[in-house]
């Protein structure tokens, strides 16, 4: 086993679970046990709320400039430790180490960027329409929170969170997916040897999550809860906050269409497609899921993009040279794997790929399909997988129809030199994020969240810090 933070940090301290038990942590490239990580209860998840809760009248008291330098200093002490965080992702999650990387510098800049929002929280002034009041807005922070956070991108999703939360002046739970602790584990180690206060930022890993979250939300002391993660998990804690009327915000399940025009750059959209398709071996809620591809240029388009996808390496994230990963679990490879062979059977064809790669852990090839009728299950279902099935449309009503003919809402992509239907396309599409002639739409700068099944709320841009702000009204006498 490596050497990784394998304990509850609760209050500023790191702690066994409170009856002693432990689970494993898998290698998804071999199936092996990189560590045992305590295994929080319900005991646990109460001490770990009550720090937040005692904490959370000091930080919001925390001068602002204050609390932003603090995650300056985190955002800096992450990029100096990139190796180290890059290193434990890939070793849990399975992504490439360059990839690894890459999301190591994207989540950094969360932290920055928020540490610049903390000193631009504002209210207004104003004189009322009569002349005879003045009436004042305050933004206070919301309170506790509760983050769970997913095991597809383990320090991105967490800082996406956690920056914005301690900027406005909240303390916080942050709950890591049991597949992918050890990244949380170690971004709690970073907050704390940065000065964060003891109870402000608590992480509890648990191999009952259910068992864990509920107990927290029966808890009238939190006051918000931000998930990321599918968006049948995402109903049931919208319905358990209810009780408590806890604000939420939630990121959920994604089935982005990838649209390419007659007019299209096809080598700059095969370019997209692969990033927009392979970031994360495909497990991503903003990965390409349906390509809608105009028949006057889907066989090209399916040649060159299947060209690409068969040259790609697989292997374990750590070897060089390796562009694909191992997916989570067996569940994953064999979810995919049964989505490929539905399709094939409803009449797809197979122009790359299409089974599990021969060996120990969780690999499947990369795959492209065509021919894949509308209506099949893998245009339906969020494949989270290293598989691109393609579909024709003739104009562009039946592209927009195509498109929109999903309960999900996350992100869309066009590809179309055409300026008239870029802005045609931008509004009726049913979609929080679009991008346009790119494959990649994930910014701090920007407002990331979708509508629909894909749930609401947003996190990044200016917006991300409303989402854990209160306003206070407050009516003045006149002058």
């Amino acid at each position: 086993m490596g050497d990784f933070r394998d304990q509850l940090f609760i209050d500023g301290e790191w702690r066994e679970a409170a009856d002693g038990r432990r689970f494993a942590v898998e290698d998804p490239a071999d199936g092996t046990t990189l560590a045992e990580v305590a295994d929080a209860g319900e005991t646990d998840a109460h001490d770990a709320l009550e720090a937040a809760v005692a904490a959370q009248a000091g930080w919001a008291a925390t001068a602002p400039r204050e609390r932003g330098e603090l995650l300056r200093a985190a955002y800096a002490a992450v990029v100096a430790r990139a190796d180290e965080f890059a290193r434990v992702i890939s070793l849990e999650m399975g992504k490439p180490l360059v990839e690894a990387k890459g999301e190591v510098t994207y989540g950094a800049e969360f932290l920055r960027w928020f540490s610049e929002e903390a000193v631009r929280i504002d209210g207004r002034w104003l004189v009322a329409p009569d002349g005879k009041s003045r009436l004042l807005t305050v933004k206070k922070p919301v309170g506790p929170c509760l983050f769970v956070t997913p095991w597809n991108f383990p320090i991105a999703m967490g800082t996406r969170k956690i920056g914005p939360a301690l900027a406005a002046g909240c303390t916080m739970v942050v709950k890591p997916a049991s597949q992918t602790p050890l990244t949380m584990l170690l971004l709690a180690d970073v907050l704390h040897e940065v000065g964060v206060p003891h109870g402000v930022v608590n992480v509890i890993t648990s191999s009952d999550s259910s068992g864990v979250v509920k107990t927290l939300m029966g808890d009238d002391r939190l006051r918000k809860v931000s998930f990321t993660g599918s968006t049948e998990v995402g109903r049931i804690l919208v319905r358990q906050s209810a009780d408590n009327l806890q604000r939420v915000s939630m990121e959920l399940g994604g089935n982005a269409p990838f649209v390419v025009f007659e007019d299209a750059d096809l080598d700059a959209a095969v370019d997209g497609a692969m990033i927009a398709k392979m970031r994360n071996m495909g497990e991503a809620c903003t990965a390409a899921n349906r390509f809608l591809v105009h028949e006057k240029v889907a066989p090209q388009f399916s040649a060159r993009l299947a060209e690409r996808m068969a040259a790609l390496s697989v292997g374990r994230g750590q070897d060089d040279g390796v562009d694909v990963g191992p997916l989570v679990d067996a569940d994953a490879v064999e979810s995919v794997g049964q989505l490929v062979t539905d399709a094939v059977h409803d009449g797809a064809r197979l122009l790359t790929g299409g089974a599990p790669v021969d060996g120990p852990g969780h690999f499947y090839s990369p795959t492209v399909l065509v021919d894949v009728p509308p209506e099949a299950q893998i245009n339906k279902e969020e494949i989270f997988g290293p598989v691109a099935p393609v579909t024709t449309f003739t104009d562009e009503d039946e592209a927009i129809a195509s498109a929109n003919s999903t309960d999900y809402g996350l992100v869309a992509y066009v590809w179309t030199r055409d300026l008239g239907r870029t802005i045609r396309l931008s509004e009726s599409l049913a979609f929080g994020m679009v991008g346009v002639n790119t494959g990649l739409v994930s910014n701090p700068a920007a407002p990331f969240g979708g509508v629909k099944a894909s749930g609401f709320g947003r996190e990044g841009g200016f917006e991300g810090i409303e989402e854990y702000l209160d306003l206070t009204y407050v009516s003045l006498p006149g002058g």
